[in-house]
């Protein structure tokens, strides 16, 4: 195969509805975005002898254990169904049994071992939301946003031991609209995917399509999201700060602080808005001040617009109901 290959020679699937293959599937996977793709080769008739997802989480004040997207259609399927703490001997044997001569893997949360990879013949296809070699690892959609990114999109990728480094079967482009979320653009990029994957597996198991290598000198990595990562710094400029937004909506959705007479308190942002221009009189960072009808609060360049708040131990409200509330809130300095 030719190195020398960049991503723009690999062939973008054409969406013609071929004969399923009679192979045997295992999937893997846990989230929404993974149940998109497994119901949707339900729906096109590809023969699912298993399905691997993480073990039940507890979510919820009350810690409930609660069941992936997975789980709950595999189970609505009355599909066999592993959930392994780990990828080890066991999970291998127990894949083993199941006789796959395809694994399709979406966003399942754990890197799988040499002997998983090799155990179906036509190998093991990632579906993962960027455009590889960009935003390799967890949370590519997270990444894309926060990077101010106006394009992403799916690639079908054949998987080898690194972190998403191997070849790549297909790729899918789409447009970010410049006010999508990362729920929003997720859900999108689950349907893109399930349609390029439904329409592109049987030419790759008829060997008409042939992998190409990534370009690896263009790859970018993902970081690593946590909940401190929604704490917002009001020298960034509003661009910044809103794609940051938009990257961690709904979660872990980002936040600042207040200092409400004596009492510092955390403050959720559930929504905002924008303005890149400096407004006529200039504030200090992080200074609430009404604009209009509506209340701004001065950044590094531009102005960060709220629209939904919710104060520590409080509910969710608009921002004029907030204001009405806390009269000293407009004035003050967000840290």
């Amino acid at each position: 195969m030719d190195e020398s290959l960049s991503n723009e020679s690999v062939p973008v699937a054409i969406h013609v509805q071929e004969k399923v293959p009679k192979v045997r599937i295992v999937f893997m996977g846990t989230p929404q975005f993974a149940a998109t793709l497994l119901e949707s080769l339900i729906d096109h008739h590809y023969q699912i002898v298993g399905v691997v997802s993480q073990t039940d989480k507890a979510t919820g004040r009350d810690k409930k254990l609660q069941p992936s997207p997975v789980k709950k259609l595999a189970l609505q399927y009355s599909l066999p169904l592993l959930q392994p703490n780990k990828l080890d001997a066991t999970a291998h044997s127990d894949l083993k049994l199941w006789k796959p001569d395809l694994i399709i893997v979406a966003a399942y949360g754990k890197i799988l071992p040499k002997n998983i990879l090799s155990l179906p013949g036509f190998g093991c296809v990632n579906v993962h939301a960027s455009l590889l070699p960009k935003w390799r690892g967890a949370s590519p959609i997270h990444n894309a946003l926060l990077a101010g990114e106006t394009e992403t999109g799916i690639t079908l990728m054949l998987m080898d031991e690194g972190v998403d480094t191997g070849d790549i079967i297909a790729i899918e482009r789409t447009d970010i609209d410049a006010n999508e979320t990362r729920a929003d653009l997720e859900t999108r990029l689950a349907t893109i995917g399930a349609e390029l994957l439904s329409h592109t597996l049987a030419s790759f198991i008829e060997r008409k399509i042939t992998p190409t290598k990534q370009d690896s000198e263009g790859a970018t990595l993902c970081q690593l999201i946590d909940r401190e990562d929604g704490h917002i710094f009001w020298d960034d400029d509003s661009q910044s700060l809103y794609n940051r937004y938009r990257a961690l909506t709904p979660w872990p959705g980002i936040f600042t602080f207040w200092k409400n007479k004596d009492t510092i308190q955390r403050l959720k942002l559930h929504a905002v808005s924008h303005i890149k221009q400096p407004p006529q009189i200039k504030h200090a960072l992080g200074e609430v001040f009404e604009i209009g009808e509506s209340i701004g609060v001065q950044t590094g360049t531009g102005i960060l617009l709220l629209e939904e708040v919710q104060l520590e131990g409080k509910e969710r409200t608009d921002i004029q109901t907030f204001i009405r509330g806390y009269r000293n809130f407009v004035g003050s300095i967000l840290q």
